[in-house]
């Protein structure tokens, strides 16, 4: 298999917008590569590992949304956010993210992101809290967006040094979206992610 770096591919030049992502889990699935394949739009090609498709659930506090050119706001730029995501390889063979849901406590973002990325953004009411041993995250998908919940506790552990597989799980600097059958990216630039191994305390959930 190539072996995948930690590092992003190529900088970001002309960036659209700064974020920080905090406290974040990755909890992942293994799926037999022709059921994630099918529910994948065309000219959207499964990444896979040992032949498997993997599946992400990715809980974390998303802070300091802001454009190039404007400070972050307080009230619109800190909020939970929960990703369901799969590992894919778009029409040139870069790899990336394909989202399957991205839940959002924040209705300004989930709009915008809609409107303006084509992201399947919903609206949940959310909340992550820290303690001594522990991060709790929980959702609740809100009105019209249907339903899906989440209830975790993560303990988090001791550093690692990533492996073949925690990097294609996590070193992933491209995200894919589909408009009218015609297939998007952008492009994501960030330092490689300082891992920790963590142990489930709980787990409940539904978008998966």
């Amino acid at each position: 298999m190539e072996q995948i770096s930690p590092y992003p591919p190529r900088p970001v030049k002309r960036p659209l917008m700064f974020q920080s992502w905090r406290w974040l889990t990755f909890l992942h699935w293994r799926y037999e590569a022709e059921i994630i394949q099918r529910v994948l739009p065309g000219r959207i090609t499964l990444d896979t590992f040992d032949g498997s498709a993997w599946v992400g659930l990715t809980p974390f506090l998303l802070a300091n949304l802001r454009p190039p050119w404007a400070p972050a706001l307080p009230w619109i730029s800190r909020f939970p956010e929960t990703n369901v995501r799969t590992y894919v390889r778009g029409p040139d063979g870069e790899r990336g993210v394909w989202f399957f849901t991205l839940e959002a406590n924040q209705l300004a973002a989930v709009v915008g992101a809609r409107l303006t990325y084509h992201l399947p953004y919903r609206w949940a009411r959310m909340s992550i809290s820290r303690h001594a041993s522990n991060v709790a995250y929980h959702s609740l998908r809100r009105g019209s967006f249907g339903k899906g919940f989440t209830d975790i506790v993560i303990a988090p552990g001791d550093p690692f040094n990533a492996g073949d597989l925690d990097n294609f799980l996590t070193a992933r600097y491209r995200l894919y979206a589909v408009r009218r059958e015609r297939i998007g990216f952008a492009q994501i630039d960030h330092a490689p992610w300082t891992l920790r191994r963590g142990r489930v305390v709980r787990l409940d959930q539904s978008l998966i």
